[in-house]
């Protein structure tokens, strides 16, 4: 049976162009276009489709709107495809927290572009129609405020985390778990379009009392500082002629995934702090990252995996896990704090 799709933006070349793509596919059907938010809720409510297709930048009745509305009235996976993500994240960001599945960057300027992302396209859909419903958006976020004790002789150096597909909320609900005295460093791989990781930056910024910042060559890392992978290189980590621990960037390219892989990380981060490493693979699809925790395991490290219940993508951490080298499958509300726990 067909997968149903509404497809909503303000501007008609786009429908047309949107729904042709999605139509290529014999799994995808269009049943209707709208050109607004609140027209969007109004035949979300009268089609009942699988999936909504959301443009953001729609006047008064936006996307935001739109999704905040569906959510609430009809419960329905929502896939954002706009260009807004090009200059404003947060925008964005708010719309998942209100539910939305996922987003994809629309390309700016160009509508012809649109044919760039067909695939990929068809492919977020097919999989947002298969989303639980359930572990979308309204993650409760509460920062830790208060110091933790930790001994002179840490068990760990270093936390690396991977996510896909759900993990800017996951990263959220993790991070606003540590202290703010957190006394290892934490190196982040999250699969997201380049322009979106400042604004994700500053956001994390905002939600944690740890200082987050984007990955740069040569950059120490040092305990306490959370560095995310730019999301148009692959980052690791290294040792400097003085014996510190550095980000740098290699050019290999990674079967599962690039620009940024998780397996370079993680891979890179086994070597360098081998038992002494936390590895964790939280949720999103595909296989990206299994290769990396393994190798932290077979170092002597800790692996950590986010549980099915809890991954609004249970494909990395159902990867992962069926390598048998998985220590713990953890909620992602418990994440945070297993993982401060794992270093007292």
């Amino acid at each position: 049976m067909a997968i149903n799709v509404l497809v909503v933006d303000d501007s008609a070349v786009m429908r047309l162009l949107v729904s042709d793509i999605l139509q290529h596919s014999a799994s995808l059907k269009v049943v209707d276009t709208a050109s607004n938010g609140k027209e969007a809720v109004k035949k979300t409510l009268e089609l009942s489709p699988d999936v909504v297709v959301m443009d953001m930048i729609m006047g008064q009745y936006d996307g935001l709107y739109g999704v905040t509305q569906i959510m609430k009235q009809k419960p329905t996976p929502v896939l954002l495809l706009s260009s807004l993500g090009n200059t404003d994240l947060s925008p964005i960001l708010q719309a998942l927290q209100a539910g939305a599945f996922d987003y994809i960057n629309k390309p700016a300027k160009n509508n012809t572009k649109i044919r760039d992302i067909e695939q990929r396209l068809i492919r977020k859909v097919i999989l947002a129609s298969k989303a639980d419903l359930s572990k979308l958006g309204h993650t409760q976020i509460n920062a830790n405020t208060h110091h933790h004790t930790f001994s002179d002789n840490l068990p760990y150096d270093a936390i690396i985390i991977g996510s896909s597909t759900g993990g800017p909320s996951a990263l959220e609900a993790v991070i606003a778990k540590f202290p703010g005295n957190l006394a290892i460093p934490v190196l982040i791989a999250q699969h997201m379009p380049e322009n979106f990781i400042p604004s994700f930056v500053q956001r994390l910024n905002k939600l944690s009392p740890l200082k987050v910042v984007m990955g740069e060559k040569d950059m120490k890392v040092s305990p306490g500082l959370v560095i995310i992978a730019p999301g148009n290189k692959n980052m690791i980590v290294r040792k400097n002629r003085l014996g510190e621990a550095v980000i740098s960037f290699t050019s290999k390219h990674f079967k599962e995934f690039n620009n940024p892989s998780i397996d370079a990380l993680m891979e890179s981060a086994a070597d360098v702090y081998g038992k002494k490493t936390i590895g964790t693979i939280l949720t999103g699809m595909g296989k990206d990252g299994t290769s990396g925790i393994k190798k932290i395991k077979e170092a002597g490290g800790f692996t950590i995996a986010q549980d099915e219940k809890t991954s609004v993508v249970f494909g990395m951490p159902k990867e992962a896990i069926k390598t048998g080298k998985i220590d713990n499958i953890i909620p992602i509300q418990e994440v945070g704090n297993f993982v401060v726990s794992c270093l007292s």
